[in-house]
């Protein structure tokens, strides 16, 4: 008989068998358990012997690998049994599976490396996903892959989702959807303690210093032990705040009996248990955790938990295609979770550091990692098991569109997807290696340059938290070659040139390089001299963040998207004309602060990235030398590899740069001789009068048409200054044939004659009002205004002074003679006695003199 979709929330011990029952009914279902139900280890065993499981093995995920060896051995030890036997753990580096395992605790990653060897998972009856709430990219991946399998391949394969603090009406959703009915969920009430929670009134600040985050937590430390019993346990965002918080604390002020422990995933794992064994009879402990401990992990004795209420997450921006972490405040589910481990095995207590008021403005659930994070991995594993798009799978969230495709450029740019996106042999091969396809591609294709072993140094060095720690505000060398030497040397140093050298990291990148090595058959190690190729090396994992010192500044760059980076002063990498920047730190409006880089010649850069780059040939204005400049370059991106100057330049190209700088300067700046610009004026009124038929000479249109009438006059021209050869006039005389030429002289004719015999210029500059400025007793006799325009346009005389002073200024020539003109003499008469100014001007004879001959 089916099980009822919900049940209300049961006693663990209830809850085993509920959940036994709903799995033998479903192939899915969701376990919400509590912090202290102890479904981590419960759950696996209590499925063991179930019928459906058919004597095959149960996989379970936890997302942490410090989590997968805790859960595997806490399991081992409740059947009496070493790790290995029934129950074994299998993450990165590490495998303790024996052949008579039945439960493979693992970490997120090795579910894909499992479902890539085999995507029906034939040696699994059951896939346990726990504490899925922390929806790591891998969670979700895993899960939509593992439910793909069961649909199309093994309908009989189980799947269980736990957690605390998800929402399970969305997960049985998701689980079900094949089916069209929710998958089963069971509810556990679980046998925590209660837990007193106590607010601080201090806002978390995410910037270390006095004040901020780590003096508060230090504070709140010593109070708690003070108030309570048993172990204190404090969420911190990062190994930073951890050390910080720690040196506060080693002061000499604690009780002799408390010890201070770190926890965080990088530590040695003898420093990691010191953190989760109980402490020893007479001792407490302070355990200094990141967000690690939020789930998963029992840490014996805690009784008191600080929580800063901060937590540290990778942001990705698809903008600039690069990753950042950024701290934020702890999600509402997060929380609970933290404040989850002080009720473990005994009353507790919280203490939350912020206030009350606040505690509704969190989120209440951490964003998802798959919207957020670097997808190029994803995309990765998603093309190499034939899925092109992330819809043909059932996810929880679904990956945004944006980063998925700039993932898929990606990996394109990186050879892992052929033309048509599906995934290549290549692809398929740095698939099959534990990296990001970046580092991935640069360890496979330095094969062939044999340099593997410097690649193999390098992607586990780039993998690794940097093993170069600033103290104070001066950061590291940003050098990626001394930690390359770090690597190649004997002996570990505590510091490297005044920077304090994290030891356990070296260790840690040199296993992780051996296992590399080993992985991809590569026979000895790096040298010395190797280490000068780490540029080379680093443009092929990282060629997007190829970068060009500027010209101006030291230390400031160009990367090849065209965006800034900076190198901090005083950098000695700061004055080499090309790097390549491993790392990049500042926030998506910054400027980028390049934290990581090897310097790279122009000869490598051609070398490995020949395909990408782009040979053109420029023509463009130099405005300081005012002339078209033609260089020969080779680009890559907004780089400039090299460049020299064309000397068999295409003068058509040269002569279009020169016009679109006509354009950008307007047609004033032209050299218009006084003819050039009187034919223009002549054109603009026989067009405003005589119709279409004529050109028009605007601005706007000149400008529009300039191809036509000016652009062949400017091939075989290179400078502005040799503009000046350019007849305009002729040219826009050119535009007419030889019967328009002489209709324009009847249209508007250039000069008038009066009737002194002299011929007068028509001024034009206002086609609506051409105008004749002639003397005034050159017009005696003349009864009518002269006309332009075949007859139709009066001219507006300009009446001169024999000093060619205007007196008058009309349209009708009979009215001024009829009325004005008689005010106009006696003045005239008075200035100028010489000159005849005759009482009839209409009897008179008109002259250019100052008296007419014979008077």
């Amino acid at each position: 008989m089916p099980l009822p979709p919900n049940l209300p929330p049961l006693p663990i011990d209830d809850a085993l068998p509920a959940l036994r029952d709903a799995l033998r009914a479903r192939a899915c279902a969701v376990l919400q358990a509590p912090p202290g139900a102890g479904k981590t280890t419960r759950v696996p065993l209590a499925l063991l012997d179930e019928p459906w499981l058919a004597g095959r093995r149960i996989v379970m995920l936890e997302p942490r690998r410090l989590a997968a060896r805790a859960a595997a051995r806490r399991m081992a030890a409740t059947l009496g049994e070493p790790v290995g036997a029934t129950v074994g753990y299998r993450i990165r580096h590490e495998s303790r599976i024996g052949p008579r395992t039945r439960i493979e605790v693992v970490t997120e990653g090795v579910l894909t490396r499992l479902l890539q060897d085999d995507p029906a998972l034939e040696p699994y009856g059951a896939v346990i996903f726990d504490e899925y709430h922390e929806r790591s990219l891998h969670a979700d991946l895993g899960l939509a892959l593992t439910l793909q399998s069961q649909q199309l391949l093994r309908d009989e394969l189980r799947v269980l989702v736990m957690s605390a603090t998800l929402d399970g009406a969305r997960v049985a959703a998701l689980l079900g959807a094949a089916e069209g009915a929710d998958a089963p969920v069971v509810t556990s009430a679980g046998r925590s303690f209660p837990v007193q929670l106590h607010w601080r009134d201090r806002r978390p600040e995410p910037r270390p210093g006095p004040g901020g985050v780590e003096s508060a937590v230090a504070a709140t430390v010593r109070a708690a032990l003070a108030a309570h019993d048993g172990d204190v346990l404090v969420f911190l965002p990062g190994a930073a705040e951890i050390r910080r918080v720690g040196e506060l604390l080693d002061d000499g002020a604690l009780p002799r009996e408390v010890r201070v422990r770190a926890l965080f995933g990088n530590l040695p794992q003898q420093e990691q248990d010191a953190a989760l064994d109980p402490a020893p009879p007479g001792e407490r402990k302070v355990v200094l955790s990141t967000a690690i401990a939020e789930t998963s992990l029992t840490i014996e004795g805690v009784r008191v938990v600080v929580d800063a209420g901060l937590a540290r997450v990778p942001r990705f921006d698809p903008r600039t295609g690069m990753t950042h972490l950024e701290t934020v405040r702890v999600s509402r589910a997060g929380a609970e979770q933290r404040a989850g481990r002080a009720g473990r095995v005994a009353p507790g207590a919280c203490y939350r550091l912020w206030p009350e008021a606040e505690h509704v403005g969190l989120l209440a659930h951490a964003t998802p990692e798959v919207l957020d994070a670097d997808l190029a991995p994803l995309a990765l594993e998603l093309a190499a098991a034939g899925v092109a798009d992330p819809a043909e799978l059932r996810w929880l969230d679904a990956p945004p569109a944006a980063a998925f495709a700039q993932a898929r450029t990606l990996l394109a740019q990186l050879g892992a997807l052929d033309a048509g996106g599906r995934v290549t042999t290549h692809g398929r091969e740095m698939a099959a290696l534990p990296l990001h396809p970046r580092l991935a591609h640069m360890t496979l294709r330095a094969r062939a340059l044999g340099l593997a072993a410097l690649a193999c140094d390098l992607a586990a060095l780039l993998a690794e938290r940097d093993v170069l720690r600033g103290d104070g505000p001066r950061p590291p060398d940003a050098d990626v070659r001394l930690r390359l030497d770090l690597m190649l040397r004997g002996d570990v140093p505590g510091t490297l040139l005044g920077w304090s050298v994290d030891r356990e990291g070296v260790r840690r990148a040199r296993q992780e390089s051996r296992a590399l090595r080993e992985a991809l058959d590569v026979r000895g190690a790096a040298s010395h001299d190797d280490a000068a190729s780490a540029g080379r090396l680093l443009s092929l994992a990282y060629p997007d963040r190829i970068a060009r010192r500027r010209e101006a500044g030291v230390g400031r760059y160009v990367l090849r998207n065209g965006r800034g980076a900076v190198l901090p002063e005083g950098q000695p990498l700061a004055r080499e004309p090309w790097l390549v920047a491993a790392e990049l730190g500042g926030g998506a409006t910054q400027e980028r602060r390049i934290l990581l880089a090897a310097p790279v010649s122009v000869e490598e850069l051609v070398s490995e990235h020949g395909a990408l780059l782009d040979r053109v040939e420029e023509y463009a204005w130099d405005a300081e030398a005012g002339a078209v400049r033609a260089r020969r370059a080779v680009r890559l991106g907004a780089l400039t590899l090299e460049e020299s100057a064309l000397r068999d330049a295409d003068p058509a190209r040269v002569a279009a740069v020169l016009l679109a700088q006509v354009r950008d300067a307007g047609l004033d700046a032209l050299p218009w001789s006084d003819d050039a610009v009187r034919l223009r004026e002549r054109l603009a009124f026989a067009r405003a009068w005589d119709g279409d038929a004529w050109p028009d000479v605007s601005d706007d249109a000149l400008l529009a048409s300039a191809e036509d009438w000016l652009l062949p006059s400017l091939v075989g021209l290179r400078r502005w200054d040799e503009l000046r050869r350019l007849d305009l006039g002729e040219l826009l005389l050119a535009r007419l044939d030889w019967s328009r030429r002489g209709v324009l002289d009847q249209v508007a004719p250039t000069h008038v004659a009066v009737p002194s015999g002299s011929r007068i210029r028509v001024d034009y500059a206002d086609p609506q009002a051409p105008v004749l400025a002639v003397r005034l007793q050159e017009l005696f006799g003349l009864e009518e205004t002269p006309r332009v325009a075949r007859g139709r346009v009066p001219l507006v005389l300009h009446l001169l002074s024999p000093a060619h002073r205007p007196v008058q200024v009309t349209r009708d020539l009979a009215g001024f003679w009829r009325s004005s003109y008689f005010d106009v003499r006696r003045d005239l008469r008075g200035r100028y006695p010489k000159h005849h100014w005759p009482e009839d001007p209409l009897q008179a004879t008109p002259t250019h003199r100052a008296k007419p001959r014979g008077t």
